[in-house]
């Protein structure tokens, strides 16, 4: 369809059967580039249980034939990567244990980094392939005064990812192409329709992708059993036994419906405390916090965190943002972040990420709430 360049490089495409990353592919075509696509093989759903819709997920087999359908009709070769091992050890298991110890897990950050940009990008490689593209709505340039590259914020603000690729290296960025930065989802549907691409109207996935039905309580209860489906006790700040719980997984920070108690005042949950089988539970003023501290930090803008520095600060994908002053601990690897306003439900598990201006400082995984 498209006249590519011979003298262009080979850049291999993460396909994963979605509208993104098919016009991806299509955009580096038209830009005379040669193309190889990719797409994961995740999972088996038939281990995971609650797939009603027979794989219809990210990374699904229904996935793979829409990857495959996009790079037939624009007419480069397609290859399924199995990469199901290193999903299962670097991401399943994470996102088990850290709902084990009462954390919320972000299991997407850490594909993006362990597997679309280790694994997948291993293969790339050995292909002969020079770039690595993706379909994630975020920029990356080099700056020759730093001598590092820069994860940039999208232009479009409401579809910016630049929050899920904060783990990504300084060696995994000198490959990456993100055509898709400077554009906005509308426009993105339109090439696809201009070029009648298959994925053009498909919707977007939300699942997590190893759990199709996206219910992560029944999953945790068929991997663990008695381990997490045991009852214990809803108490407030003062330790008072408000009520009874099923399973502490059943309950994230900031939570306020289906707690099953009445404390004649709107109740959420503060604190998870697997260790006793314990939640806590407060009002509204008891999520806030003065600070955090992050653990398994990256940076990216800068070599390391040397000194105290005020950023703009998320702790959620969808989050705004907040003021924040963050400085090195002594270990090395971790940061204490101080809010210049209290924020409400710092989530332990969750990632937070900082940013000075469009630029992506760095980010890490919120280990301890702090208050005042």
């Amino acid at each position: 369809m498209f006249q590519t360049d011979r003298e262009k490089p080979l850049v291999a495409v993460a396909m994963s059967g979605g509208v993104d990353s098919s016009v991806t592919a299509a955009l580096l075509l038209e830009r005379g580039y040669r193309v190889v696509g990719l797409t994961m093989k995740l999972w088996d759903y038939e281990r995971v249980g609650g797939n009603v819709r027979g794989e219809s997920t990210c990374c699904s087999l229904e996935d793979i034939e829409d990857a495959r359908a996009v790079a037939d009709q624009l007419g480069f070769p397609h290859y399924v990567v199995d990469v199901r091992a290193e999903f299962e050890s670097h991401v399943v298991r994470n996102f088990e244990q850290e709902y084990l110890r009462g954390r919320t897990p972000n299991p997407c950050i850490l594909c993006n980094a362990q597997i679309k940009w280790r694994a997948l990008l291993r293969k790339a490689l050995a292909l002969g392939a020079s770039y690595f593209a993706t379909g994630h709505y975020a920029r990356v340039i080099y700056d020759a005064d730093r001598q590092r590259y820069l994860l940039l914020r999208a232009r479009d603000a409401s579809k910016d990812q630049s929050y899920a690729l904060w783990a990504l290296r300084q060696e995994q960025l000198r490959y990456t192409i993100l055509p898709l930065g400077e554009l906005n989802k509308a426009r993105v549907r339109q090439v696809a329709a201009r070029l009648g691409l298959p994925t053009a109207t498909k919707s977007e996935s939300q699942e997590i992708c190893f759990i199709p039905d996206n219910d992560y309580r029944r999953y945790l209860r068929e991997r663990f059993g008695p381990q997490v489906a045991r009852p214990g006790e809803i108490v407030d700040i003062a330790g008072r036994v408000l009520g009874r719980h099923s399973g502490y997984v059943n309950f994230t920070v900031g939570q306020r419906r289906g707690l099953g108690i009445a404390m004649g005042k709107p109740a959420y949950v503060v604190d998870i405390r697997p260790e006793e089988n314990r939640i806590v539970v407060g009002e509204r003023e008891a999520l806030l916090a003065s600070g955090l501290i992050a653990e398994s930090t990256n940076w990216i803008a800068i070599p390391a965190l040397e000194e105290p520095m005020r950023v703009w600060v998320k702790t959620r994908y969808r989050d705004r943002g907040a003021w924040a002053k963050i400085r090195p601990r002594e270990d090395g690897d971790s940061v204490v972040v101080e809010f210049e306003e209290p924020q409400a439900a710092i989530t332990p598990g969750q990632s937070v990420v900082f940013y000075d201006g469009e630029v992506v400082v760095g980010g890490g995984i919120i280990a301890t709430r702090l208050q005042s």
